[in-house]
């Protein structure tokens, strides 16, 4: 009863829209105040904020999204888009392959979905536009590639389902390597197909001499560096994910001083880096309230237990994991979606001995295409808002991308190895 109660006091607070920490946080008081009284709920409302966000792991959050504001002022994200423009500008549908390999290279250097896709709005879909591409394929390869930031280390999901699930962070991040390069080769895919379907709707791109293209990554020494500075150094261990992400964030500071951005950008970047942070740690506060109510009612035990005694194949416990994962992205943003379900899922495939690492990626790879669908769809809002375009002719250009997505979490579940093989080199 006291589980039900507090589920439904949860989604009950969402609906009318009451922010994610504040509803966390009433519907696990009231779920520990049903569960064990009022001091048992007193006591832990009392004790979580400081508990929940004090230990030193977590400074990679607020670090990683300060690395992200300091690259997307220093504009990193436009030299990436003119490289990859001048080395696949003339294949068909060259400007949106580009868009994908910037997304790509974004992604290793902010970890910052909404980030990613405002970046890549407002450099890649107007040159498209320009150049006579359809819309809604301009604007549904820039929503997929934005959602590259969740995969492709550093992830400040991946950072917190970690953290959240008691798991290896180094090796959760690395594991997003390997599947964020295959995400964009399905976006590459997806948009031949879809040209080869419509060829109209990508015209040729001017071609570049190799000349041109050589001297064009001259540019690439800033991504090269940051991504040195994060990504090589977690996975070579000469730093923690902790102190890469500290690294990370000096060196994007570095770049963009050297690269003229003004005091006062600077600073806006910062200020709107612990803004975002201190939302994180509010709803990362309440989390842990929910949590502890989760665990007092054995709800993940209770639903192992049931699952043992129905007998159901393990395979098809994960597809109905994941397609739930599905249908919660068309309503919740992907922070609140693992918030809510890691307590439960996480020792529920455990217990039918499945890689979590593996189960992990899994999950990042359905809140992609989450953030695509509707009526939530964050990165289709950021589009629309960012370029004026009509969110159903986002919605519409990002769907082909969401079957895309979807055949690649079929192969992925085929091949786990896809996953597991670049962590399990790390020592």
């Amino acid at each position: 009863m006291a589980l039900a109660t507090g589920f439904l006091l949860l989604v009950g607070l969402m609906v009318i829209g009451l922010p994610v920490a504040i509803a966390l946080s009433v519907a696990g008081g009231v779920g520990l105040f049903l569960v064990g009284g009022f001091d048992l709920a007193a006591g832990m409302v009392a004790a979580t904020p400081l508990g929940s966000v004090n230990g030193y792991e977590w400074v990679m959050l607020p670090m990683f999204i300060l690395m992200a504001n300091f690259v997307m002022v220093s504009g990193i994200g436009d030299d990436m888009f003119e490289i990859a423009k001048t080395w696949v500008g003339r294949i068909p549908g060259g400007l949106a392959h580009a868009t994908a390999i910037t997304g790509a290279g974004f992604g290793a250097i902010s970890g910052s979905s909404t980030a990613a896709a405002a970046t890549l709005a407002s450099t890649t879909i107007p040159g498209m536009i320009k150049q006579g591409y359809n819309p809604q394929l301009a604007a549904g390869v820039v929503a997929i590639s934005g959602t590259l930031s969740m995969l492709i280390p550093p992830s400040g999901a991946m950072v917190i389902y970690a953290l959240l699930a008691d798991m290896s962070v180094a090796k959760l991040l690395i594991a997003g390597v390997v599947p964020g390069l295959l995400v964009t080769l399905t976006i590459i895919l997806t948009v031949l197909f879809l040209i080869w379907r419509h060829p109209e709707h990508a015209p040729a791109a001017r071609g570049y001499s190799w000349g041109e293209k050589i001297r064009s990554l001259r540019k690439a020494w800033t991504f090269i560096l940051l991504f040195t500075m994060v990504t090589v150094v977690i996975y070579t261990g000469v730093a923690t994910p902790t102190e890469a992400s500290a690294l990370g964030a000096l060196t994007a500071l570095l770049l963009a001083i050297s690269r003229g951005v003004s005091r006062k950008q600077i600073m806006h970047a910062a200020r709107a880096a612990v803004e975002t942070s201190c939302m994180l740690a509010m709803i990362i506060v309440g989390a842990h309230l929910f949590v502890y109510f989760l665990t007092m009612t054995q709800a993940a035990q209770g639903l192992i237990g049931f699952l043992a005694e129905t007998g159901i194949d393990r395979l098809w416990i994960l597809l109905i994991v994941l397609f739930i994962y599905l249908v919660l992205g068309c309503f919740m943003d992907l922070i609140a979606m693992l918030i809510l379900t890691i307590p439960i899922v996480v020792p529920l495939m455990d217990s039918l001995g499945y890689d979590l690492i593996w189960v992990a990626i899994l999950t990042i790879v359905m809140g992609e295409i989450g953030v695509l669908t509707p009526p939530l769809g964050m990165n289709v809002y950021v589009i629309a808002s960012t370029t004026g375009m009509r969110l159903n002719e986002v919605f519409r250009g990002a769907f082909p991308h969401v079957i895309g997505h979807l055949i690649l979490v079929g192969v992925l579940i085929a091949f786990p190895a896809l996953v597991t093989w670049l962590p399990s080199t790390m020592e």
